[in-house]
């Protein structure tokens, strides 16, 4: 099958791959869509800390955000698995340790994360193998598009339960500070975006929110950092409300500097998401139900030949993802 791979820093492309097996308790998926993440690109541009850590190398099939249909399943899975739309948990826990038995797989050490962590293939293939215990059901009303933004919303659902307030401020109008933005506002808050660039304000502001490049009058009850940038949790802290909270869910390049003092005198709670692992069956059940629609997200749809170019910074301006179809 075509898939495709990553072999070194900037070096990247379509490839012929063997064809994935279904293990004990795995299924193969025909891949219908898969997102293209900031997590792709670092992985592209060899800056990935999992790269330096030893919990990735190339070459890499990378692709975790999904859906598709279930083809053929392994020994222990039920033949009713097969014909179903599905999407499914990056995070693959050991299911022995003390986090996986205390249901929080998602951060198990010894876990391997799809396309991401410890030699697990990706879904920017044509198929996928995965095991069944991470997968989730699409109803019908989730169309292909909305189900490969289930990962990207489990992790938004996640730092909009968190950061659930009357006025919140979201640091970052990328795929993840959007979703956090929509999921926040369909649960009744007053939503403010602030971003770094004037296309991504004006994106913001076509989905009916309040956006622009510096921070508006506070308070706010909480605030979110869905950035990159090491000055982003400083500035929430500085900006919430005493007895608020910080959610951080972006991640930078190199260590944020916090005066936890601040986090003491004003009360203030932080919170970290790191996965979507929690929060996937609550984005379903939203994008299912009309209440929250990713959909206006997704820029554009390419194939695999056009991966490296998108990965490389080829790409419009307006809406932050790009989707992929393998079939392509």
């Amino acid at each position: 099958m075509r898939a495709f791979v990553v072999t070194g820093p900037g070096e990247a492309g379509p490839a012929e791959v063997p064809e994935p097996e279904a293990g004990v308790g795995e299924v193969v998926v025909d891949v219908e869509r898969a997102g293209v993440c900031g997590t792709d690109v670092e992985f592209f541009t060899g800056e990935m800390q999992y790269l330096a850590d030893g919990h990735a190398r190339y070459p890499m099939r990378l692709g975790h955000e999904w859906c598709g249909t279930v083809s053929a399943v392994g020994r222990g899975v039920h033949p009713a698995w097969v014909g179903r739309r599905v999407t499914g948990d990056t995070m693959l826990g050991c299911g022995d340790c003390r986090r996986c038995r205390g249901g929080h797989q998602h951060v198990c050490a010894d876990r391997q994360e799809v396309g991401i962590r410890g030699g697990r293939a990706g879904a920017l293939a044509e198929r996928l193998a995965v095991p069944v215990r991470s997968l989730h059901e699409l109803p019908d009303a989730v169309d292909p598009v909305a189900g490969a933004l289930a990962e990207p919303g489990g992790n938004a659902f996640r730092a909009a339960r968190a950061a659930a307030g009357e006025r919140v401020l979201v640091l970052g109008p990328g795929t993840i500070g959007l979703l956090t933005a929509l999921f926040l506002r369909a649960a009744g808050s007053e939503v403010h975006l602030v971003g770094a660039t004037p296309w991504s304000v004006e994106f913001a502001r076509g989905l009916g929110f309040s956006a622009g490049t510096s921070v508006p009058e506070p308070p706010f009850d909480a605030v979110v950092d869905a950035t990159g940038d090491p000055s982003a949790p400083a500035l929430a802290a500085e900006v919430v409300e005493s007895a608020g909270r910080i959610v951080c869910i972006g991640l930078s390049g190199r260590p944020s500097l916090l005066d936890t003092r601040m986090l003491a005198l004003k009360d203030v709670t932080a919170i970290g998401v790191l996965s979507g692992s929690p929060g996937l069956a609550q984005a379903i059940d939203a994008y299912a139900s009309g209440e929250v629609d990713p959909r206006p997200l997704v820029a554009a749809t390419v194939g695999l030949g056009e991966v490296a170019a998108v990965l490389g910074g080829e790409r419009p301006a307006g809406a932050p993802k790009i989707h992929v179809d393998p079939r392509r």
